[in-house]
């Protein structure tokens, strides 16, 4: 039975809490070693956080799965000394402290892989490790408001809000995984030299802003908060059910929209040309506004349990007994 792909990889995770752990947690289980390196008194404080289990919180089973963990004060010459030891035959150290912590510690990059030329080091902070801001703390939070996600997010006549979870931080961990990846592949192929992989959690939650800054830039638009759906894409909602219930509803092309409107009896819907594809920006929105207002309508007078309608592989539609698929199956071709 082969191994895991990345089972012969050495990681040591300096890391606390979030994005430092969670790029560790990823490396881990596609094989990596990790060992973790924890404070002593206490260890990470993520052991603590929120929904606790035999005196462990369950986060933490989920974030430091796959690991071993190393208590060593990196404060005192003794635990700068064990992470040295064992930097020198790492693959990676992955690190979220301030910018300069590792430095002060004698444990920066550039003292690390002077004895470890390969060394790849994952350094993942607020704002990164140059520019105006990296000194400042940067919780993911503030990376998910100034990076533009919070903004978009939200209904319009409210204030903007946040996800229930921690996705600026995983954002960034997740980068962070890729260039680490990345960096691995340039050492193997152009003579063992490792390097900094450096991620502002600021920057990985921009990255995926996908064409808000084009379009301010060429048409002077700017992406604003519509509560449960997508801008310009109909109908992709979240629809109130006969019985008080929600479904969440994706039908994001033409074609799939045909499909769907004949999958629940309204053939008519799909061969609407009021309801079908545009060119022109104005008569896009009018449209898309007219196809969620239908879908809506629809979605109002079946019950939740009546199903859904998923697209198969080969385009026809199947009905399935989830009541959270991508559409409600129609009893009647009212609506």
């Amino acid at each position: 039975m082969p191994g895991k792909p990345l089972q012969d990889l050495a990681v040591i995770e300096l890391g606390q809490l979030i994005a430092g752990p969670f790029a560790g947690k990823m490396l881990a289980e596609f094989g990596a070693e990790v060992i973790k390196i924890e404070p002593p008194q206490g260890g990470d404080p993520l052991r603590n956080w929120r929904k606790v289990h035999d005196g462990t919180s369950l986060w933490w089973y989920v974030q430091a799965r796959n690991k071993k963990s190393v208590t060593a004060d990196l404060r005192m010459p003794e635990g700068q000394e064990i992470v040295r030891r064992l930097a020198r035959d790492a693959d990676v150290v992955i690190e979220n402290f301030r910018p300069g912590t590792l430095e002060r510690w004698g444990l920066g990059y550039e003292q690390l892989a002077a004895v470890n030329r390969g060394l790849i080091m994952l350094r993942l902070s607020g704002f990164g490790q140059s520019g105006p801001y990296r000194d400042l703390p940067g919780f993911g939070a503030i990376a998910e408001s100034m990076g533009g996600m919070r903004y978009v997010t939200g209904f319009p006549d409210r204030p903007p809000v946040r996800l229930n979870l921690s996705i600026g931080d995983s954002l960034a961990a997740l980068h962070g995984v890729i260039g680490v990846l990345t960096a691995l592949h340039h050492r193997d192929a152009n003579g063992g030299a490792g390097q900094v992989v450096d991620v502002g959690l600021y920057e990985a939650v921009f990255n995926m802003m996908e064409s808000t800054l084009p379009e301010y830039d060429m048409y002077g638009v700017v992406r604003e908060r519509t509560g449960s759906n997508l801008t310009g894409i109909v109908p992709s909602n979240t629809y109130l059910t006969r019985d008080d219930k929600h479904v969440v509803i994706g039908a994001n092309a033409d074609s799939i929209f045909k499909r769907l409107m004949s999958a629940i009896g309204r053939d008519d819907l799909a061969a609407d040309p009021g309801l079908a594809g545009q060119r022109r920006a104005g008569e896009a929105r009018r449209r898309a506004r007219r196809r969620d207002r239908r879908m809506g309508r629809i979605s109002r007078r079946r019950p939740r349990a009546e199903g859904a309608c998923e697209s198969t592989g080969s385009g026809a539609a199947r009905s399935t007994a989830s009541p959270t698929s991508c559409a409600i199956r129609s009893t009647s071709p009212a609506g």
